[in-house]
């Protein structure tokens, strides 16, 4: 089995093949299988090229009926392998001559992924990529995203105010490991309820790492805007530089909607004089879900607060996610 050590220089080597290596074909090589073209990487003891070979036969060769998501940069397949092992399968855009923007999408969550190892961000199992195919696999949730529940009337009403306050918790926890125990720290850059996907006990797992940011200590981070609008830091517009406080605005925006059950536009029409005692929490409750027991609003008034100051328009007033983390510890 890999150390985290070789997993890291062999992943560091494949990335390097990804830009440096091109290989000189003869016509005769040009007939040979696409598959022995691929560069090929996996972190669990799934044998790559096998785990190629299994993704191509359960997905048809990526036939749209295994298709189980649609987004900018690519699809998202489910695949059964032959094991019973189920994945999902995040197939990437093919390029075009001259494009990279989706290759550097792709490098961008593969950097991200492989350091990374925690209950709430999602299982990474490899890679495979070439002029042909790129794609991810990942441990398959078997409730999809958060953003799906809720918007299904009767998933949604399964979701209850204990399972949103674990939820809550989840993704405190995932950002905080990102951006305080991961060296250097990573900002996700894509917090919505999109990329929150759930398991069978409805756990929350962070996803889809296209955007995420390495923060460089001797680096400015400046950077072109990625993410989703909506939940996308208001500083962004203006100065450009990724800082971990963007997550922390998305993260409040996230928090403030598992409490409304819906994208809480109209409570971020004017952030200037946002304020918790001005969003009564009786008026904001999901509608859809039964009065939560006095307990359960204790926490939910405290995780209100606490979305609220997420939301504070200047970043340095946001608190870290390791505050977060430690308040959400202290008091749910």
């Amino acid at each position: 089995m890999f150390s985290l050590l070789s997993v890291s220089c062999l992943l560091n080597s494949s990335i390097a093949l990804l830009f440096a290596f091109k290989r000189k074909k003869d016509t005769d090589e040009e007939r040979q299988s696409n598959a022995s073209d691929e560069i090929f990487f996996s972190v669990t003891p799934f044998n790559g090229r096998i785990l190629y070979k299994e993704i191509i036969r359960a997905t048809k060769d990526f036939d749209a009926q295994y298709c189980i998501g649609k987004g900018g940069y690519g699809n998202v397949y489910k695949a059964e392998l032959s094991s019973g092992d189920v994945v999902a399968v995040k197939k990437f855009h093919p390029l075009h001559p001259g494009e990279m923007a989706d290759q550097r999408q792709f490098l961008n969550e593969v950097r991200a992924l492989i350091e990374t190892r925690h209950r709430n961000i999602v299982k990474f199992y490899g890679f495979c990529s070439s002029a042909g195919h790129s794609f991810l696999v990942y441990k398959y949730l078997e409730r999809g995203s958060l953003a799906s529940v809720l918007s299904k009337n009767e998933e949604s009403k399964k979701l209850d105010w204990n399972k949103r306050v674990n939820i809550v918790k989840g993704v405190v926890n995932a950002l905080s490991y990102l951006h305080h125990d991961c060296s250097p720290p990573i900002v996700h850059r894509d917090i919505t309820s999109n990329n929150i996907l759930l398991d069978l006990e409805y756990e929350a797992h962070l996803s889809d790492f296209c955007t995420a940011k390495l923060l460089k200590p001797d680096s400015s981070n400046w950077s072109n805007i990625a993410g989703t609008y909506g939940y996308i830091a208001p500083e962004l517009s203006y100065t450009m530089q990724v800082t971990e406080k963007c997550d922390v605005f998305s993260f409040g925006v996230l928090a403030l909607e598992l409490i409304v059950g819906a994208y809480p536009g109209e409570f971020l029409s004017n952030l200037s004089i946002l304020t918790a005692e001005s969003i009564p929490l009786n008026n904001v409750l999901d509608q859809s879900l039964s009065p939560p027991p006095p307990e359960v609003v204790n926490k939910l008034m405290f995780i209100l607060k606490l979305a609220v100051s997420c939301l504070n328009i200047n970043p340095k007033s946001r608190p870290t996610m390791h505050t977060v983390s430690q308040l959400v510890f202290d008091h749910i």
